[in-house]
């Protein structure tokens, strides 16, 4: 009861002796907080600096009258902050009533006053208002709750991305810097080929589990230094499909943007790439954006059977299989990202 009390009530009405009497009124109930006016104008600022739990407002007033006050309450406390409304009137009318019931007044307090009435109506509306605070309250820490949580289920997901992708690449590299940079480039990528930032940051995060499949390729094939065999080719080649076969089943939008990219980062443009032979647009973006990034970063980076490219002899290389290996379109952003300084 003690929070019913400490509502703070506004009165507008332009008449002193219904303003000094609801006055009376309520202090003696013990109604702490009691705010008036007799100037409809003066509305908006006193909402503004009151603040308060309830109005009492008349019908009929010179200046704004009361549906007009109310319409500017209702518009000011928004759908969302219940702030009620009790009418004052001596206009017992149908029309009159339905009026104020359109414009949202919530109930109302005919004149004249009979002071338990008053105490009652007032009382239960602004139970009402409390009621609909601890709601919202409520409604606002279980957003909060389900904010956390999906946060905390994006961190996951994005840290068993990152583990799988360093467990990728533990064997040949074993600081996982690869993946990560691959990773990066291909964010990079996206953003300049036009993609949202969601989109640019799911396959940055995506890509890289490019590799994953490296895990069930013999250490002998993986690790030569020299060229393959056509045998040994055919099973590295294999790294692919069991790549797609790991992440089979993930239910996460990332698992299967991991998958799709596993599976087809080693499609060629012109058609001659594998597993499948897919070609140009048939090769999901995803996948020709993670092609060109690690094509790239395996030039320009030493590996137990290769020699690091300057960056200069990669961009030559990747101009050269514009059109063949790669996306035309991905190589132009490519240069641009080039000649802005921007690669990783």
């Amino acid at each position: 009861m003690d929070e019913i009390k400490d509502g703070k009530i506004l009165i507008v009405d332009d008449q002193e002796y219904n303003v000094s009497l609801l006055e009376r009124i309520l202090k003696r109930a013990g109604f702490k907080h009691v705010f008036s006016t007799m100037d409809s104008l003066q509305v908006e600022r006193l909402l503004a600096e009151v603040t308060p739990d309830i109005v009492l407002l008349d019908l009929h007033m010179p200046g704004m009258d009361g549906i007009s006050v109310l319409r500017l309450i209702r518009d000011q406390s928004g759908t969302d902050n219940y702030l009620p409304v009790l009418m004052l009137t001596a206009d017992l009318t149908a029309e009159a009533r339905q009026m104020g019931l359109q414009a949202g007044v919530n109930d109302f307090l005919t004149k004249p006053f009979d002071r338990t009435e008053v105490i009652l109506r007032i009382t239960n509306l602004l139970r009402t208002r409390y009621l609909h605070i601890q709601l919202q309250q409520q409604n606002n820490l279980l957003e909060e709750r389900v904010r956390q949580r999906t946060e905390e289920l994006w961190q996951a997901q994005q840290e068993v991305l990152q583990l799988l992708g360093c467990a990728s690449e533990y064997r040949d590299d074993m600081t996982g810097q690869h993946t990560q940079r691959v990773g990066l480039l291909s964010g990079l990528l996206a953003e300049q080929l036009g993609l949202s930032e969601q989109e640019a940051d799911q396959i940055r995060l995506a890509a890289p589990l490019h590799d994953i499949g490296k895990i069930g390729i013999p250490d002998a094939i993986l690790l030569k230094p020299g060229r393959f065999e056509a045998h040994e080719f055919e099973c590295m080649k294999s790294h692919t499909s069991i790549g797609s076969s790991i992440l089979e089943g993930g239910s996460f939008k990332l698992l299967k943007l991991a998958k799709l990219i596993a599976l087809s980062h080693h499609e060629k443009w012109d058609g001659t790439g594998y597993p499948h032979g897919l070609k140009g647009e048939d090769i999901p973006l995803e996948a020709r954006i993670v092609a060109l990034a690690d094509f790239y970063d395996a030039l320009t980076h030493e590996r137990p059977y290769k020699r690091a490219w300057s960056k200069e002899e990669a961009l030559n290389e990747i101009k050269e299989q514009s059109g063949k290996h790669f996306d035309p379109r991905i190589v132009d952003a490519f240069v641009q990202l080039y000649d802005a300084s921007k690669l990783v």
